[in-house]
């Protein structure tokens, strides 16, 4: 995965690391170096610390009976949270923790693969947490981020992009792509856009008028 795919855009982003699977060594290094803020879930801190990465925060329930601590000797400058809600995931509740703290703009990484449900949770997130912060989920094999409801940026040819709504999406079209929409509907189950690729070198264009429309960018 080439660096033009990691989002910058004013605020540097918090780095969350959820317990999905993992993600190359390469990726992580790309996040990690815009990041000032990483937060490791608590499922995942057993797969993180090997690593050797400086861990800014893990949260948590905490209810695998360990004490974090003891983890974590070797740093001992982590904040530990403790957020017990059975509620919401870890990843809510880490998200909701940084939104609190300021940070509109979150990368995510580890929060695929592995358990379907905790992935599809994860990827619905992006649209409930919209008016709050922009979220990115990153692995190996794509982005995937909210769109607003104008869209246009330039890519390669062949790029493979797939539009995935979130419930129904109304009024979608798109320019630059080998499948065109015309102010047409997406509905989760029933209809999507997925695995569409662009047409040409250049810019596409993509509108939409309701609901809340995933992007995924592709590659493998």
């Amino acid at each position: 995965m080439s660096s033009h795919h990691i989002i910058r855009d004013g605020q540097e982003p918090a780095l969350i690391i959820a317990n999905g699977e993992s993600c190359s060594r390469n990726l992580l290094d790309q996040l990690l170096e815009w990041s000032p803020i990483v937060m490791v879930l608590d499922g995942a801190i057993d797969r993180v610390i090997p690593l050797g990465i400086k861990i800014d925060i893990l949260a948590g329930d905490f209810d695998r009976n360990k004490d974090p601590r003891e983890i974590l000797n070797y740093q001992n400058s982590v904040e530990i949270v403790h957020t017990p809600d059975q509620n919401k995931t870890d990843l809510e509740k880490g998200i909701e923790l940084l939104i609190e703290r300021g940070n509109t703009f979150i990368n995510i990484i580890w929060a695929t693969g592995r358990r379907a449900d905790h992935t599809i949770n994860n990827m619905t997130l992006l649209a409930r947490y919209k008016d709050k912060a922009n979220l990115v989920i990153y692995d190996d094999y794509s982005k995937i981020f909210l769109l607003k409801k104008q869209y246009t940026k330039w890519y390669t040819k062949g790029t493979p992009i797939s539009l995935i709504p979130v419930g129904i999406v109304s009024g979608i079209s798109t320019k630059g792509l080998v499948y065109n929409l015309n102010n047409e509907e997406l509905e989760l189950g029933y209809r999507t856009s997925s695995s569409n690729e662009v047409e040409e070198d250049g810019q596409i264009y993509i509108t939409y008028e309701s609901g809340d429309l995933l992007m995924m960018e592709c590659w493998d």
